[in-house]
């Protein structure tokens, strides 16, 4: 590394940790990414099997806006990287009792549609427009106060300018909730409460504002890059290493964050024994996992791994299929009769539910490069507990029982008789392998929940309060999990390093937040004074 700039070494090549190599490099710092695997991208790696391409993790490009903004500060576009294409509908949504419902941005289609299940009378297209202006409401502000702030302390949080939105964004709401507010019939429900999934969360217990992204789907509508969504990693990538001279080295695992007596992060310890030493150390690999194994033993990092809540874990099923199908579209939902049951399994019961929802992604419906001629790539998740106590030993046992249940679900809802027959080629990912492949705490696929006890302030922050010169990026520290919400998080600690490192000037936020307290006071007892005098 060169002396003559800051280094900066950066453990995992996610979405987080490339976007921010990008960044620091851009900002002419000497960067070196570590990373385990033999491949880049994380969960958003690809899996390549007799000719079809899977992603092993996100299919959903939302928020095209962030992305846009992270190639801008880069100084590209993100036109010349990728090739967006822009799903016609969202989603088919199937009911269980065979009923189908297409969410799309065609809002006279979706007017139509809604007719079905909500009556035909002004109020529905009524119902459905509040909607929509409360989702743009927590969208904007969930933005704007989440995603492009940092909140260390708990006095960045309580700023007397936050105190409008509380109620506006309905923190001590969920999303579930919000949504009988404008919809009678339980499928509709339904219908714009399931994208909380994508979090990892139950709507039951999702906080309000994270309706957000049934707004966005519906608003910017739903993506895909050609090639497949690590075709964002590798842009990136280039932009870093071809760009900005960022290097990136695989499989170089690393074993452990070096920290020296007084708490500050020195460097890694690779799996093979080298030392590797910087100036700043950023951790792109699992926060709670990195508390717990990268680094010296703590209370909070012990905190975090026994007690800390987790969102939700996953069984994937990658297939190819031998011939097309025409029976599904790109993205898929088959709904749970029992909906907020089978919630309750994964989250509270810790099980895989009896009667399961799932999710199909065809990307060779919009990308035919993902699949030989004639042929469907399939990628199915189906939500399940993260690795517990009462599962950890039944894992094979659910699999199987759990494959069984959505090829029956598929066979009666498509009309297919002999769907295992179709599948050509599988690839399995469950919670073990999330756990050993990525380094996922107990298999969580993403990460740290976001229940208001684990969101802004108190939510892990991006620079560590334990070891100096350490930052994390990713799902489990702020602002959160989600693509778009990852790349936003690469920016704050962009601008945390940057300050830190004397390059842009500091902001004393403590300073004029407790500045603006002492005004509101004054003027209260002032109002209270006057009033009194005039009283009596």
């Amino acid at each position: 590394m060169s002396s003559s700039r800051k280094s900066v070494i950066i453990i995992g090549s996610g979405i987080g940790g490339t976007a921010l190599a990008a960044r620091l490099s851009h900002k002419n710092f000497d960067v070196t990414v570590y990373e385990k695997n033999s491949f880049s991208g994380g969960r958003l790696s690809l899996i390549h099997k007799n000719g079809f391409r899977f992603d092993q993790g996100p299919s959903l490009y939302l928020m095209p806006k962030v992305f846009e903004e992270t190639f801008d500060d880069l100084d590209e576009s993100v036109n010349d990287h990728l090739d967006l294409l822009r799903c016609k509908s969202n989603y088919t949504l199937n009911f269980h009792d065979g009923d189908k419902f297409e969410l799309s941005c065609d809002l006279a289609n979706m007017f139509e549609q809604l007719r079905k299940y909500e009556g035909s009378d002004e109020r529905t297209f009524l119902n459905f427009m509040d909607y929509l202006k409360e989702t743009h409401v927590h969208y904007e502000r969930s933005v704007a106060l989440a995603l492009k702030e940092n909140y260390e302390h708990w006095y960045d949080e309580f700023q007397l300018r936050h105190i409008p939105n509380v109620n506006k964004m309905h923190l001590w709401d969920n999303v579930y909730n919000r949504a009988k507010r404008f919809f009678n019939s339980e499928k509709m429900r339904k219908a714009f409460t399931f994208q909380t999934m994508y979090i990892g969360m139950s709507p039951f217990d999702s906080p309000a504002p994270y309706n957000l992204l049934q707004y966005t789907e519906i608003v910017e509508g739903i993506w895909y890059p050609r090639g497949g969504f690590h075709k964002v990693i590798e842009s990136l990538e280039n932009i870093a290493t071809k760009k900005f001279d960022a290097e990136f080295r695989y499989e170089m695992g690393v074993e452990k964050i070096i920290v020296d007596g007084n708490n500050v992060a020195k460097g890694v310890r690779l799996e093979n024994g080298e030392e590797k030493y910087a100036d700043l150390v950023v951790c792109n690999a699992d926060l709670v996992y990195a508390y717990n194994k990268l680094l010296p033993p703590t209370t909070y990092g012990t905190r975090l791994g026994e007690k800390g809540e987790l969102t939700s874990s996953s069984i994937s099923f990658y297939w190819g299929i031998k011939r097309k199908m025409p029976e599904l579209d790109v993205h898929n939902i088959f709904l749970s009769k029992d909906y907020r049951s089978s919630f309750d399994d994964i989250f509270k019961r810790h099980l895989l539910p009896e009667d399961p929802s799932f999710y199909i992604n065809v990307p060779s419906k919009i990308d035919p490069s993902a699949a030989p001629n004639g042929k469907e790539t399939v990628v199915l998740l189906l939500p399940m507990s993260h690795i517990s106590q009462c599962n950890q030993h039944r894992i094979d046992e659910l699999i199987k029982t759990a494959r069984m249940k959505v090829i029956k679900r598929l066979e009666s809802c498509l009309g297919i008789s002999n769907f295992e027959d179709l599948i050509e080629t599988e690839e399995i990912n469950e919670p073990r392998t999330w756990q050993t492949k990525f380094n996922l705490w107990k298999g969580s696929i993403l990460g740290l929940s976001h229940n208001i006890l684990q969101v802004l302030h108190l939510r892990p922050s991006t620079r560590s309060h334990l070891f100096k010169n350490l930052y994390f990026v990713g799902a489990s520290a702020h602002p959160g999990t989600g693509v778009p919400i990852v790349l936003c998080g690469a920016k704050l600690v962009e601008k945390q390093i940057l300050e830190d490192c004397g390059l842009i000037k500091r902001t004393d936020r403590r300073a004029k937040i407790f500045m603006e307290y002492f005004a509101f006071i004054i003027a209260v007892a002032t109002f209270f004074y006057i009033l009194m005098n005039l009283l009596y």
